[in-house]
């Protein structure tokens, strides 16, 4: 029997903040991302409200997939790619977000796209909102903290379903929607602006509860949009299928200290049931009460809220995923780098070279975790390992390391679909190197593709294979049989 069902959805992942580029092309507006500096692992991204000439924001350009796209596309077709995880400028279709038309010409090119995708065999899968969103909206209604925002999503939302209709049938509505849950996700996630200038956007050490009661109902206004959008996508056309997605947060005890096990299931609840039990099941779930209580926050709750949240629940779960963490209650145990996530260090698992510790086993537990709490289908929509690549003396990337970390991934995907998981795909992040949304680089790359452009925005763009591409390509022949 094959190890991946048939009709797996192989493939990769990007958002379009992090590779489009023409961030002022064709009427598209400014999005929160195009207000984020360049950065490095050691030099923290700056927020600026106006655009500083002379500095370097790198979602301005990115790898300008806006014009390569043609070429891109082609490149993922030959690898036989089945789905390709891309998300939507909301800014190329409503600039300011409070529109009531849509902007004909963001619509016209990601319709070009999304062809050229379906001539390819390539299978669209969308995210409406990938940590952008209209720069206006943050600074005249808040950002997500206006419930008028909900009707803002949803108009946009609605635009898209209607005008891609036959082309896009697989949707996310915004990507890992749990990072609204802490500050980091504050302006990343919910568009909540810093009081002033500067690489303050990632923590808030003076948090107060009315912060945490800001950034909980806006998160929740985002699972009313959420909620809304599935009931309209499904009313538009019967063969959307609408999933949520959610930056898996996998934490073990670290030790058998009963405080270190409650320490991890209470970061498991609050990293991945919080905002997995509002999108699939429609309700919040019984420890979310205790949790506000202890944070100090009082949630918007408006007229039909319950009823709305309960009628939108997904058709399957998605997720990204690259490491785990351990939970400790002793102070001085170590803490470990992570993509949103730190916890202590795992004595029995390597790190990447940002500090990021691998654990393929931990996917499979995951995957069991999730799949037998909500038995919807799940997609892993991110994992991979990024990388310094360093071009060889023969010229070429051989980036073994990133085959052997996505090999041993895959290996525990299987397993986990023999232990009865319905895994319907898998997109690897960064499929084509891209800017890190963290730190703002291009040294930490990802791709199977190599793009021509360093830290500072450097280079000629142009695209080569690494030797992962071929790898892939085998992978994805073969339904995931050969990893060799």
């Amino acid at each position: 029997m094959a190890r991946f069902p048939e009709g797996f959805l192989w493939g990769g992942a990007t958002a379009a903040n992090q590779c489009e580029g023409g961030w002022q092309a064709d009427g598209k507006g400014d999005s929160t991302s195009d207000h984020l500096t360049g950065g490095t692992v050691d030099t923290p991204r700056r927020y600026t409200h106006d655009i500083e000439e002379g500095t370097y924001y790198p979602s301005h350009e990115a790898i300008d997939m806006y014009g390569h796209y043609l070429e891109d596309i082609d490149l993922f077709a030959e690898m036989g790619f089945k789905t390709y995880r891309l998300s939507i400028n909301w800014t190329r279709i409503f600039p300011h977000g409070d529109e009531t038309e849509p902007n004909q010409a963001g619509l016209a090119y990601y319709k070009r796209l999304f062809e050229h995708m379906k001539e390819k065999g390539i299978e669209p899968l969308v995210t409406i909102s990938h940590y952008e969103m209209p720069f206006y909206l943050c600074d005249n209604y808040g950002g997500w903290t206006d419930r008028r925002v909900i009707d803002f999503y949803v108009r946009y939302a609605t635009t898209l379903f209607t005008e891609y209709k036959g082309l896009v049938k697989y949707w996310l509505t915004f990507n890992e929607i749990n990072c609204g849950m802490m500050a980091f996700g504050d302006y990343m996630s919910l568009g909540i602006l810093p009081k002033q200038d500067g690489p303050t956007m990632f923590h808030n050490p003076n948090e107060t509860a009315e912060d945490r009661t800001k950034r909980f109902c806006a998160l929740h206004h985002q699972f009313l949009a959420s909620a809304k959008a599935v009931k309209i996508a499904h009313e538009i056309d019967p063969e959307n299928k609408v999933g949520c997605m959610i930056a898996g947060n996998l934490a073990y005890g670290y030790t058998c200290n009963p405080d270190d096990q409650i320490a991890a299931q209470q970061v498991m609840q609050q990293g991945n049931y919080y905002c997995g039990d509002v999108q699939v099941r429609g309700e919040y779930a019984p420890f979310a009460k205790r949790m506000w209580k202890e944070a100090g926050v009082e949630l918007d709750w408006g007229p039909g809220d319950a009823e709305t949240l309960k009628e939108g629940t997904v058709d399957f779960y998605s997720f990204s995923y690259y490491m785990s963490s351990c939970v400790s209650t002793d102070p001085e145990a170590t803490k470990t780098a992570g993509n949103v996530f730190s916890g202590v260090k795992n004595p029995y698992l390597e790190a990447s070279d940002w500090g990021w510790q691998i654990d393929p086993k931990g996917l499979r537990w995951y995957l069991n975790d999730v799949y037998n709490r909500y038995r919807v289908p799940l997609m892993i929509v991110e994992n991979g390992l990024g990388a310094v690549d360093e071009r060889a003396e023969d010229g070429k990337f051989h980036d073994t390391y990133r085959i052997d970390y996505l090999r041993k991934h895959i290996e525990q995907m299987a397993l986990a679909i023999e232990d009865g998981v319905d895994l319907m795909g898998y997109t690897p992040w960064g499929c084509i190197d891209l800017v890190s949304a963290s730190t703002g680089e291009m040294k930490k790359r990802y791709g199977f593709i190599y793009v021509d452009k360093d830290n500072d925005g450097n280079g000629d763009l142009h695209r080569e294979k690494k030797d992962s591409f071929d790898w892939y390509k085998k992978v994805i022949a073969t339904n995931g049989e050969d990893l060799a």
